[in-house]
């Protein structure tokens, strides 16, 4: 059987994908706010949709250098993040607050952070990170990352 590992232990590396967190990223887990590349597989995540769920994998994506990504200002999103956060466009975050009934109308919306980009509070960057890493779960789920509710990679498949 394959066994799924993190980047801290020799995980798998991979060009940029998606979505993906920057090191330093704090994530809520059972275990308390660590950063993202202390994560190891097996570690339980505390998620919006579905409490406390166990990571199964997190994959290392080197990202180009001049990879246009967002930079999110602290508190830009309704207290939201707990500081400068830079993302991939493609990441999906979920809103619910006045930008979800405004723009989508609905109490709540999942987007990519490129739909939400004002050029003050939410801006394009060239100035990312050189790597990205993402965590992978048995479904999608949304996690606490800098305190942005962020939706995960898709699932992996393990070999059985």
């Amino acid at each position: 059987m394959s066994q799924p590992q993190g980047p801290a232990s020799g995980g798998s590396t991979s060009v940029f994908s998606r979505s993906g967190l920057p090191m330093g990223t704090t994530i809520y887990t059972l275990a308390g706010a660590l950063a993202v590349e202390a994560l190891y597989p097996g570690d339980r995540v505390i998620t919006r949709d579905a409490g406390a769920q166990v990571l199964l994998d997190i994959r290392r994506h080197r990202v180009p250098a001049g990879t246009p990504m967002v930079r999110v200002t602290g508190d830009a999103l309704g207290g939201k993040p707990t500081q400068d956060t830079v993302l991939p466009g493609a990441q999906r975050v979920l809103i619910r607050d006045w930008r979800a009934q405004a723009l989508y109308g609905t109490p709540a919306a999942r987007v990519p952070l490129s739909r939400l980009v004002d050029g003050e509070y939410l801006r394009w960057t060239d100035d990312g990170p050189d790597a990205l890493l993402s965590l992978h779960f048995a479904h999608p789920h949304i996690i606490y990352a800098n305190g942005l509710e962020l939706f995960s990679a898709e699932p992996v498949s393990v070999d059985a």
